[in-house]
């Protein structure tokens, strides 16, 4: 059966390009010759046919099979990657650009056209040796995905650049329909380290609803749903990324693990080498350090996992603030210092990484996310989740002799 293939250069007749000018300017001219033309028509208009041209050179399948089975007319209005590939593949079939409509009339569509769309939306890559599995964040973290804007998932998240700010009715409305519809987890990188392949996929909920007491149970349920297709695939490690671990919600992976005491593939979250990672930044040279809630209030040092502004302030001048959780601090103190969320540098053998992950610099990987990867690479067959933890020494060690560099040297 013919497949979409990646297009790896695209060479048209200059001929066939005036030609297709001239298709396209077609009702454009026709708004201005009868005295109706808009220029948000025209930009509309132009978008639009821009945005189908290259979904339809992709090569994989952008829309979801239940698109069409709640509209079922868009199915003759808008093609697919899948469709057109095989206008390329086969002989006089797919004629039409964009709107399959035509070809189903003049009995010109290829009749393998709906199983190509099927295959080529389940996939046929390789099942993955390692699952990390995240979730969306604020608003706008959809863009600093792998698969949104490459621009911008190439800088840190907490990095706003001044025109994130029009997305805004965009990215809510992207919160809504993932809210709505988001019925299970979804790839968005694929790596390599090695001989290992690695996925991210992404929970489809932001952080604001882990918070909601009625939606853990469907979140829960999402977790739930990945770890056992994980599981179904022959994936080796699945870690669990920011609240996917909370102890509020799953006690940190533990309830899937007694649920389903017979899973092959190992949870992970990573406090082994988060421990490490923490331990090891601190300077040697340090007089004191202070655990938030500890009775020491005069520390060089402050290990803290949620901080306010008042706390803040009643740190000493020069103070350096350690996280212990994945998510960093805010920033209120020029006279302290302010370390990163546990994390490591990537060596520089890993391929694919394209993307930032959240607020860690480009190349730097979380401490959680790397544990995962340790396990995979080092054969561990413990689960490291709930009360369970890998020791914190080996983590390390291991870390490194794999060519992680930790970002600040004790």
């Amino acid at each position: 059966m013919a497949e979409a293939r990646q297009l790896q250069a695209v060479i048209h007749p200059f001929a066939e390009h005036m030609v297709y000018y001239f298709l396209f300017a077609i009702p454009m001219l026709t708004t201005v010759y009868m005295g109706n033309a808009s220029v948000l028509g025209f930009v509309l208009y132009i978008a639009y046919i821009d945005f189908m041209n290259n979904m339809g050179h992709c090569n994989f399948e952008l829309v979801p099979k239940w698109v069409f089975q709640l509209f079922p007319p868009l199915k003759y209005l808008m093609y697919t990657p899948s469709f057109h590939s095989l206008h390329h593949t086969q002989f006089r079939t797919n004629y039409s650009l964009f709107m399959p409509f035509y070809d189903y009339i003049y009995n010109t569509m290829d009749k393998s056209s709906d199983q190509l769309y099927q295959s080529s939306l389940r996939g046929t890559e390789e099942t993955p040796d390692l699952v990390h599995l995240t979730h969306m964040t604020d608003l706008q973290s959809a863009y600093h995905l792998r698969i949104g804007f490459a621009s911008i998932a190439s800088k840190p998240s907490n990095r706003s650049m001044w025109y994130m700010w029009t997305l805004w009715p965009l990215a809510w409305l992207s919160m809504v329909f993932a809210w709505v519809y988001g019925s299970s987890a979804f790839v968005v990188e694929r790596i390599k380290l090695k001989k290992l392949t690695m996925q991210t996929w992404a929970i489809p909920r932001y952080n604001f609803q882990y918070g909601l007491n009625w939606e853990r149970e469907s979140i829960n349920d999402l977790i739930e749903k990945a770890i056992l297709d994980a599981d179904a695939r022959g994936v080796k490690v699945l870690s669990l990324g920011l609240l996917n671990q909370a102890k509020q919600l799953n006690g940190g992976g533990e309830l899937f693990r007694q649920k389903y005491p017979k899973l092959r593939v190992r949870l992970v979250d990573g406090s082994g080498l988060a421990t490490a990672v923490v331990l090891k930044s601190i300077p040697h040279d340090a007089k004191a350090s202070y655990l938030k809630n500890s009775s020491n209030h005069m520390p060089q040092i402050w290990l803290v996992d949620s901080i306010d502004d008042k706390e803040q302030k009643m740190a000493p001048q020069g103070t350096i603030f350690i996280p212990i959780s994945q998510f960093p601090i805010k920033k209120i103190r020029k006279d302290c210092t302010y370390l990163s969320t546990p994390a490591m540098k990537i060596p520089e053998t890993m391929q694919n990484i394209h993307a930032c992950e959240n607020w860690l610099p480009r190349k730097v990987m979380s401490a959680w996310r790397i544990a995962g990867i340790l396990h995979a690479l080092e054969g561990w067959t413990m689960h490291e989740c709930g009360d369970a933890m890998m020791d914190a020494e080996k983590a390390w060690s291991a870390a490194i002799s794999h060519g992680f560099v930790p970002l600040t040297k004790a």
